[in-house]
């Protein structure tokens, strides 16, 4: 799995959308995701967590064996200080 395409196949769906894309186990299909888009404003982090398993979908067949979410809005990571 290559980091870098996953983050562009990401922002293809969230144009907006800053990824960061970790290994969380050494095999590169087990993957710690953070997205930061405004496509979340307004929406529980249930349903942000459903946008981007829906875009995942067809990775998770095959590539990708299980990930982790942290999904947040542009202005919640400001509030952070991860923006």
């Amino acid at each position: 799995m290559d980091f870098d395409q996953l983050a562009v196949f990401i922002k293809g769906h969230l144009p907006d959308a800053e990824v960061t894309v970790t290994d969380l186990t050494g095999t590169r299909d087990h993957l710690g995701l953070q997205i930061i888009s405004d496509a979340f404003e307004g929406k529980a982090l249930l349903d942000q967590h459903r946008i981007v398993m829906d875009i995942l979908k067809e990775k998770l067949k095959s590539e990708i064996h299980a990930v982790q979410l942290k999904t947040m809005t542009k202005a919640k990571a400001r509030e952070r200080g991860l923006l």
